[in-house]
């Protein structure tokens, strides 16, 4: 099958823009959400939650399944998994409902995003940064839009309106990929003989349940400290349980022949791990900045939900501009440059938050955001290309999901450390030690690429 490289970007655009545009979209929902539902911001925030939860769990689920069962029919799959959560949210009886229809959606979202990145790597052979700054475009851009088009859908209509405007996206990915995705069938004919226990065996489902249930027990209990604000005994068993289950998946996967998160491949490949710790410190930066500036803006500021999301606008439009850049640029020069750069603006948008005080005017926030955005486009194409550089052909699935898996960390630890800082009152101070902090995480990028900087030039 011949590959049509701007219908399969198109095609792939489609699909992944669905995961980080359905975590961002939901933010705006939630007052509406607690009067439908009769709940307080701490129930209804696991709406969120509960799709971060899902997600760093299924994406690298995902990616071991692509690497066994074909890449194009995960992705075909997943679209299909999205289309019906998102069609069948909006009649859920109850909120818990809700919360389960939003795990399935960040099953399927995750399922292509997970094999997106690979597909990009295998079928597109030239200037593979190009195209992954189109994938940038599409996955920065959604989330940087997110909150806007959710409050304008939702003015226009309800909070239902958030779930249903994956339809159209999800119905034309899918004639896109159907067509445009060249079949792919990795391993399917040497597993379709063997018995049931070996299939287990293979897909390392006991390694899957143990990384999902130490993940989940860790973050619950983690989470609800910032919620609720104090160590229950059953906050602090949840932890303790989780990192007890964490340490035995990874003795689990040490040992196992066919581990879906394979550390010892890791272990041999120190620069794909380095990759994958600057992704997460870089969302942390970026969704400390996300989550709360369009709060202190509208709690702090009075700005109104219209104007923060044109003040977000910023974040979104500066992404989109630099990702086209950062492809030609990373083809040219390799990653280290761009990534560089990219430190060095979060550093400054983060040392312009620390100078703004009371009388600064709130539309000053946005050449912070500005520098953000910037700095998510370059390093978006820039990580991704780091990581095709340093990991194996043989498990660029895995290695995508994981690398994926990484962003979601580094989301939720953004809002623990927003969370922790800023407090149940914001204030321009909270606003300024936020900034402090990540001025030094920042500082910390800057140092890690300039070492890669070194390392290139020898």
């Amino acid at each position: 099958m011949k590959v049509n490289s701007r219908w399969l970007l198109i095609a792939i655009g489609l699909g992944v823009l669905l995961n980080p545009l359905n975590s961002s979209m939901i933010s705006i929902a939630l007052t509406r959400l607690q009067e439908v539902y009769q709940l307080d911001y701490t129930s209804v925030s696991w709406v969120v939650f509960a799709f971060y939860i899902a997600s760093s769990i299924a994406q690298p689920v995902m990616g071991k399944a692509s690497d066994l069962f074909g890449r194009r029919r995960i992705f075909l799959a997943g679209l299909v998994v999205a289309f019906a959560a998102s069609m069948l949210a909006p009649f859920s009886p109850g909120f818990g409902w809700l919360i389960v229809f939003r795990i399935i959606q960040s099953v399927g979202t995750s399922m292509m995003v997970a094999v997106g990145m690979a597909i990009v790597r295998i079928h597109i052979k030239e200037n593979q940064a190009a195209a992954l700054s189109v994938l940038s475009v599409f996955l920065s851009g959604a989330a940087a839009v997110g909150p806007f088009v959710g409050g304008v859908i939702i003015a226009l209509w309800d909070w239902e309106a958030v779930f249903w405007v994956n339809l159209p996206f999800t119905a034309a990915g899918f004639v896109l990929a159907w067509r445009s995705i060249p079949e792919d069938h990795p391993e399917a004919s040497l597993l379709k003989d063997l018995p049931f226990t070996k299939w287990l065996e293979i897909m390392d489902v006991k390694g899957i349940l143990l990384f999902a249930a130490g993940l989940t027990s860790l973050l619950l209990g983690v989470l609800s400290f910032e919620s609720f604000g104090t160590a229950a005994l059953w906050q602090i068993l949840a932890v303790i349980g989780g990192l007890g289950l964490l340490t035995v998946f990874v003795w689990n996967e040490l040992k196992s022949a066919s581990p879906f998160i394979p550390l010892r491949t890791f272990a041999r490949y120190p620069a794909m791990t380095r990759v994958n710790i600057e992704y997460m410190l870089v969302n942390v930066l970026f969704y400390a900045l996300f989550f709360g500036v369009p709060s202190y803006l509208q709690t702090v500021r009075g700005v109104s939900v219209i104007q923060t999301g044109l003040f977000m606008l910023s974040l979104g439009l500066c992404s989109l501009l630099a990702a086209p850049v950062a492809g030609r640029w990373v083809d040219r020069s390799g990653p280290g440059p761009a990534l560089m750069l990219s430190a060095s603006l979060m550093t400054f948008g983060s040392l312009w938050l620390v100078m703004m005080n009371e009388d600064s005017p709130a539309a000053g926030i946005c050449i912070a955001l500005a520098a953000f955005g910037l700095s998510s486009g370059l390093s978006g194409v820039g990580l991704q290309a780091a990581l095709f550089q340093s990991s194996p052909p043989e498990m660029i699935g895995v290695a995508s999901g994981v690398f994926n898996t990484s962003r979601y960390f580094g989301t939720i630890l953004s809002s623990l450390l927003t969370g922790l800082v800023m407090g149940g009152q914001l204030s321009s101070g909270g606003l300024r030690l936020l900034a402090i902090i990540l001025a030094t995480i920042a500082f910390l990028l800057i140092l890690l690429n300039r070492q890669r900087l070194r390392a290139g030039s020898r």
